[in-house]
């Protein structure tokens, strides 16, 4: 499908996404969620896509967040039911997402980015939530996502400031996982997911809906006893890959997942 604000690239198992709109730092606006909606409704339907890079064309942004001049404009502020860039009200992809983050994460980019599993930050990359400075406030997930990944009271330092954040303090925060060379950041975000293609996507898939639905639970002991309800795992345990896993171990040979 061709799409007017975002582009879409499958590389194998991996699909890569890039806001488009690097006129605008990538801001979004109403047309551009609905598109990211479509697109990432297609990779989590998609049996042979099992990991999705988000990133942002050119050298500025990832994303500044809402298109701000659009909405002053009058322009609508509409979003898909998978919430801001068809992403952060998202709870039910257990696909692995990692963002690449190539510049500025403003706002709406920022949540984009914690709402993906890992970051990869090009050491030029900035983060930050600003949205107080224009009388708005980060209702796309940062006021939870954030102290939820690093902690309360790193996280009211961010949101009640508005500050800016490089790359390398947040990786000392714990949001990004990884800084790396701008010129090596598409490079590094492969590599990333390229060692998760090498492991069941089956099992990946069951791993991050156990991790994420197991932190709703109000113990330890009864995520793990929830753990086996969960779809994810059961789809696990009957799939090809569960029995090609020890198949391939006792024959010494490296697995040929089918992620089904």
């Amino acid at each position: 499908m061709a799409y007017e604000h975002i582009k879409i690239d499958r590389e194998g198992p991996v699909t890569v996404v890039t806001l488009n709109r690097p006129d605008v730092m990538n801001a979004l606006h109403a047309p551009a969620h609905f598109e990211l909606h479509e697109a990432f409704d297609a990779f989590a339907a998609d049996p042979d896509q099992w990991v999705a890079i988000v990133t942002g064309a050119g050298e500025r942004a990832f994303s500044a967040g809402n298109d701000l001049k659009h909405q002053a404009s009058g322009g609508g502020m509409g979003l898909p039911p998978s919430g801001f860039a068809g992403l952060t009200q998202r709870f039910d992809l257990n696909k692995p997402l990692i963002a690449a983050v190539n510049g500025v994460a403003m706002g709406g980019g920022f949540e984009i980015a914690l709402a993906c599993d890992l970051i990869i930050a090009a050491d030029t990359a900035t983060f930050a939530l600003p949205e107080p400075r224009v009388g708005l406030a980060a209702l796309a997930g940062g006021l939870h996502r954030l102290p939820r990944q690093i902690g309360l009271k790193a996280a009211m330092g961010m949101i009640l400031t508005g500050r800016r954040v490089a790359a390398a303090e947040g990786q000392a925060l714990g949001f990004v996982n990884d800084v790396v060379p701008a010129a090596d950041l598409m490079d590094a975000a492969r590599r990333w997911a390229a060692q998760i293609c090498e492991l069941s996507p089956m099992s990946i898939r069951a791993s991050k809906e156990a991790v994420f639905k197991g932190l709703d639970e109000p113990s330890l002991e009864a995520a793990m006893a929830g753990q086996m309800r969960y779809p994810a795992t059961a789809a696990m345990l009957r799939s090809e890959d569960f029995k090609e896993g020890p198949r391939a171990f006792a024959e010494k040979r490296k697995p040929n997942w089918q992620g089904r």
